[in-house]
């Protein structure tokens, strides 16, 4: 699930799903996580949308137009498949439709979904300011051991419950899959609130990290299956700024926490409310119109495209679906399929992303984040963490903004060829001596320009992207397996990482990053799909002919 993030250490978090984290690190490794989910095949397909970020302008054409051209739909649909299928040059393809206007609305749906992603966020936030407190109130107080294990628990939870969002999200939906996760996150929670000693902490920190992973990997899934193809990459994208808002969120309710040392169960309790509301919000969403039309419930389907769309586009949205699954009787694919020729190339694409990202230095910019600061005179940890929350917000915000406009591809570019710059002057301002009495202003610059960078395309893109490209039998699992191999590579480098710039210095360090950045570059540029103006189900048909 996407999909950047931040895993959070002691006393600090990394980064997750797209946001840069909460500088605050100083006893233990931070590790960062990321929401996404696989890839397909390599093609680029440019096209125009007709409305964009949170200013959402549709075309207006009345009912009678729109019904009196449903046979224009399906041509153009018809030509992808053909062009395709007899290896045009997919790149020129122009989108299929005009998007028109809908008398339903997605928005509501979103936000509940998005439930998901601020709890993402402020549970991976919330131990930032309260384990201090919380170890001197369970008598761990002089124990790292321990509080690393109330720290990184989570993780394991995490990579338990993205492998396993998939495989539920097929058998029960998206919806009852939502309702089901709501229960790990909100005993948890609660666990986590009334724990009088480190067991019972640890228990629920695991309870809430399978919750967090199983929203990784349906939260992207269910957006970009419900989501109108015009405004796909918008709404996508507002998953990462919920989990950047739930990281902030954890970071202002600690306020409290140095006048009253016992307020850190009150900031765990805090997280039961979003849980209750996204399991009641859940009931009365919508299915996803895509997977009630794979388990042949085409009534159901029917009537979720019109709450979704309006009814005014169901005939449209139905044809879509009927001539994606057309020549196609194949059953949801297995876990093994993922790694077959047919989709392997698709699957990898979605490592390498998450590699790419993880590779990319996020967590050593968090890191360092605070003495990086301090040499520039800003002393308050809080202001510290305000700077890089509020550029990360503003650079996701933005990204949201361009999604739809400039497309994922061209996003994913800049964004890298922004953080090699960022990293190359960080590295530059730790080593050359004749930079020195700059060093802590070039610092503190490198820093917000990588944040900036990281979360206009490197953080929210990957979780976005890969639901596009997958291919409906595959897109759940494909997702959840991206998800999950993120969690692990996030342990490893996570544990290598301080082991790096101990031997080779951290200017060194930044350097490697740089070049991983540019590497990004060169490959984005060969392998990574453009998706912007087209449908899922024309996607699918132009990448996989076969189906």
């Amino acid at each position: 699930m996407q999909p950047s993030i931040y895993s959070a250490a002691a006393k600090g978090i990394g980064s997750v799903g797209g946001c840069a984290g909460i500088p605050k690190l100083r006893e233990l490794k931070s590790r960062k996580i990321l929401e996404v989910s696989g890839t397909q095949k390599n093609l680029c397909m440019s096209g125009r949308s007709s409305s964009s970020c949170f200013g959402l302008r549709f075309d207006s054409v009345s009912m009678g137009i729109e019904l009196g051209r449903v046979r224009t739909v399906l041509r153009p649909s018809r030509s992808v498949y053909a062009q395709a299928s007899t290896g045009g040059d997919i790149e020129d393809i122009e989108p299929a439709k005009i998007q028109r206007k809908s008398s339903g609305t997605v928005f509501p749906y979103v936000g509940v979904a998005c439930l998901g992603a601020t709890l993402f966020g402020y549970h991976l936030g919330v131990v930032n300011g309260a384990l201090e407190y919380l170890a001197a109130d369970l008598g761990i107080a002089e124990n790292t051991v321990l509080q690393g294990w109330v720290v990184s628990t989570l993780l394991a939870g995490a990579t338990v419950g993205s492998f396993t969002g998939g495989a539920l999200a097929d058998k029960f939906g998206r919806t009852k899959t939502f309702i089901l996760d709501a229960i790990p996150l909100a005993i948890g929670a609660f666990l986590c609130t009334t724990a009088q000693n480190v067991q019972t902490m640890i228990v629920g920190r695991l309870l809430a990290g399978i919750g967090i992973g199983i929203s990784s990997a349906i939260v992207p899934l269910y957006i970009s299956e419900i989501s109108p193809t015009e405004i796909r990459g918008t709404l996508g994208s507002v998953n990462q700024l919920f989990i950047c808002i739930g990281i902030l969120a954890a970071l202002v309710a600690g306020l409290p926490l140095a006048g009253n040392p016992l307020w850190w169960r009150s900031m765990f309790g805090i997280a039961l409310i979003p849980s209750v509301l996204l399991a009641l919000g859940m009931a009365f969403s919508p299915e996803s119109p895509r997977w009630l039309f794979q388990q042949g419930k085409i009534a159901e389907a029917e009537i979720s495209i019109k709450k979704l769309f309006g009814k005014e586009r169901v005939i449209e949205v139905m044809d879509d679906l009927k001539a994606a699954a057309r020549g196609s009787s194949e059953p949801e694919a297995g876990w093994f399929d993922l790694f077959s020729s047919r989709y392997w190339k698709v699957v990898s694409v979605g490592a390498a992303l998450f590699l790419f990202q993880q590779l990319a230095g996020i967590n050593a910019v968090v890191y360092y984040s605070t003495s990086v600061f301090r040499s520039a005179g800003i002393q308050s940890d809080v202001a510290a963490s305000a700077l890089v929350g509020a550029s990360n917000v503003l650079g996701t915000t933005v990204a949201s903004s361009l999604m739809d406009k400039q497309g994922r591809k061209s996003l994913l570019l800049t964004s890298f060829a922004g953080m090699a710059t960022s990293m190359l002057l960080l590295s530059l301002s730790f080593t050359w001596n004749v930079l020195a009495p700059y060093s802590g202003t070039l610092a503190v610059i490198g820093t917000v320009l990588y944040v900036l960078s990281f979360s206009l395309g490197a953080g929210p893109v990957p979780a976005l992207l890969l639901p596009e490209i997958f291919a409906s039998r595959i897109r759940a699992k494909a997702v959840a397996l991206s998800l999950g191999m993120h969690w692990i590579s996030n342990f490893v480098i996570g544990l290598y990482f301080l082991s790096f710039v101990t031997k080779y210095g951290i200017g060194k360090v930044y350097l490697g990053f740089a070049s991983v950045c540019l590497l990004a570059v060169l490959y984005i540029t060969g392998n990574v799909v453009e998706t912007k103006g087209r449908s899922l189900e024309e996607i699918e048909r132009a990448l996989n002919p076969a189906v």
